[in-house]
């Protein structure tokens, strides 16, 4: 489980594709600060499982079912993604609920600013998502927690504080990047218990 509230910014050392999936390594000090090989975390709004833990980095296998599905096949040497370790039960939750299972991946369409450090974020996001989300809702997008601002059919907006801005990948972003989205799960449960009545 995560909040959605992104720790820390890592840096990709490398992506090496493999015979099935890909082997990815991402520098931070202060994630792998107090993480072990089996821990959880966040990248990108997907949740990996951190192998090869040291001092400065960490390696995650990806499936190619996780290549198929998110952007991270996108990858390269030197990108910065945004991170974040699983939950503690002691953790506030600041964001909301994340599992770090990404529903699909949507694409930039417009980042425009507001003025004084704040941004207009607009996605185009996929037809089957659109049903789960909604005005002054949650959006995980690349692991970032965030709140709807406007919807319009495959066009959902949401406003960027400049803390948000500054402390993510989303300053790298531009018209047409691909990005990671998970919609509120708890959307989906009602969908499905109301589904059997």
């Amino acid at each position: 489980m995560f909040t959605g509230l992104i720790e820390a910014l890592g840096e990709v050392v490398s992506f090496t594709p493999q015979p099935t999936g890909a082997r990815l390594r991402i520098r931070s000090p202060y994630i792998v600060s107090d993480a072990k090989e089996g821990d959880s975390i966040c990248v990108n709004g997907v949740c990996l499982t951190a192998l090869e833990v040291d001092a400065e980095a960490f390696s995650a296998d990806l499936a190619p079912e996780t290549l198929a599905r998110t952007a991270l096949a996108a990858l390269q040497a030197h990108d910065l993604v945004n991170l974040e370790r699983s939950l503690l039960p002691t953790t506030r939750l600041g964001g909301h609920i994340l599992q770090g299972h990404v529903d699909g991946v949507g694409q930039v369409a417009e980042i425009r600013q507001l003025g004084e450090g704040n941004w207009w974020l607009t996605i185009r996001i996929p037809d089957e998502l659109q049903r789960y989300v909604v005005l002054k809702g949650s959006i995980a997008i690349d692991g970032i927690s965030l709140t709807v601002a406007a919807v319009e059919d495959s066009l959902v907006s949401v406003t960027i504080i400049p803390h948000t801005w500054t402390h993510t990948n989303l300053s790298r972003r531009v018209s047409g990047d691909r990005i990671n989205l998970e919609t509120d799960v708890i959307a989906k449960y009602v969908e499905k218990m109301l589904g059997t009545r």
